[in-house]
Formats: C-alpha cells, sequence, structure tokens
C-alpha cells in the first residue's frame, strides 16, 4: 500500500480539525467535477478512485486505504474534483471543510511539507507504474497490475492455507481502466490467469492466490 507519508502528530491534527464520516459499500466521497469542499482523511476500509472519459470509459486510478489522503489537491487549487472516489466497503474517515484544511496547512509548514511530500510520492508512483507496463503486452499487464493491487490493497483469504492469496474488490471493467485495455481484451487476460490457477474470478473480485508468483508469470510475457 502507498501509505502515508503524515506522521502521527500531523494526522493528529488533522483530526482535530474535522468530524468522523462513515460511508456505506457503494457510496460516494467525493464526486467528479464537483466543487471541493472538504479534505478527507482515511481511517478504515478502502476507496476506489475512478474518472470517466468524454465517451463514457471509467478508469480506476488509484485505490487508497488508510491514512492516506483524499481530495487535498482540489482544496488547495479550489478546482473541481478530477476524480470520483467510491467506498468498496464500510470506510470510516475523517472530513475536514476545505477553508480549514488550507488554513492548517497556511499555518503549519511541516505538514504542507508534508502533504506536498504525500502528493510527490504518488506522481512518482505513478510515472514509474506506467513507464513500466507501457510496453507490455496486455496479458502482461494485466498479470502485473493484479499483482501490484493485491499485494498492495489485497486482503488475506483465511481459508487458504499457503496464507499468501489476496482477494482483491475490483469488477472488470475497473480493471480494464487501470490496465490500459478494452474489457474485452481483459476479460480473455482473466480467462488465461484462471486456466493457469492463477486467480479466481468471481463477481466483482478476484483472488490472486500468490501475487508474487503473479508478477513473474513466464506467460506474460509471450502477449
Amino acid at each position: 500500500m502507498v501509505g502515508s507519508a503524515l506522521s502521527e502528530e500531523w494526522r493528529r491534527l488533522i483530526r482535530s480539525a474535522g468530524q468522523e464520516v462513515l460511508w456505506r459499500r457503494g457510496e460516494l466521497l467525493v464526486r467528479e467535477g464537483d466543487a471541493a469542499d472538504r479534505m478527507i482523511l482515511l481511517r478504515r476500509g478502502l476507496v476506489k478512485v475512478t474518472a470517466a472519459s468524454a465517451t463514457g470509459f471509467t478508469s480506476l486510478l488509484a485505490l487508497r486505504g488508510p491514512d492516506e489522503l483524499l481530495g487535498e489537491l482540489s482544496c488547495v487549487d479550489d478546482g473541481p474534483r478530477s476524480a470520483t472516489a467510491t467506498a468498496m466497503g464500510e470506510v470510516a474517515g475523517v472530513a475536514v471543510p476545505a477553508p480549514r484544511f488550507t488554513a492548517l496547512l497556511e499555518a503549519h509548514g511541516g505538514l504542507a511539507l508534508a502533504v506536498l511530500r504525500s502528493v510527490a510520492v504518488r506522481l512518482r508512483e505513478s510515472d514509474v507504474g506506467r513507464a513500466d507496463l507501457g510496453a507490455l503486452p496486455t496479458v502482461a499487464r494485466t498479470a502485473l497490475v493484479l499483482a501490484r493491487l493485491s499485494q498492495s490493497y489485497g486482503t488475506p483469504v483465511p481459508e487458504a492455507a499457503d496464507g499468501v492469496a489476496r482477494r482483491l474488490t475490483v469488477n472488470q471493467q475497473e480493471l480494464a481502466g487501470a490496465v490500459g485495455a478494452s474489457r474485452e481484451s481483459v476479460v480473455r487476460v482473466l480467462r488465461v490467469l484462471t486456466d493457469h490457477r492463477l486467480i479466481v474470478v468471481s463477481r466483482g473480485q478476484v483472488v490472486v492466490r500468490d501475487p508474487a508468483a503473479l508478477a513473474r508469470w513466464p506467460g506474460a510475457g509471450s502477449g
């Protein structure tokens, strides 16, 4: 998981300035195009961040989890939300009104620097990820995206004897957006990975039997 560059000291400060909010599965924390009225510090649960293209294609941009910030950039530049964040299960977080959040940044230079570092880490990892995946065929991209997402955000599968399997809550359309391929292409790849017993696919979920093995899968390089 990407995690947070914020120390516990800064997280306590943010919590003291906001209000605890709970979201149920499927509820929106922020909506693409809306005005930035608040910033959220996630405390529990996972959130998927998606964006829609002009053609209606929805891309999975990222997953966010405990101690990560959500919506901070829009609060800083006062621009509209660039993506939608949806609760993937029950999510708890602290919502801080945008004016109060920017006031905290102005009053605490250390917090502002920590937020900047957090944004920089996300951008760097995003750039590196795109560079790694850009030249690969769809099979390889899908395998690596699934391996990385399951390692970072997957939950353990209690019934798995080896203890390495991870369950990832993501649907086929969202996965296609993360891979940068059509849904039809990704569905074909999922069938191949299933046939090789690397994954188990169910509605809205993928169980990766061994994320490290999936990332090393020789078949991924064959296209």
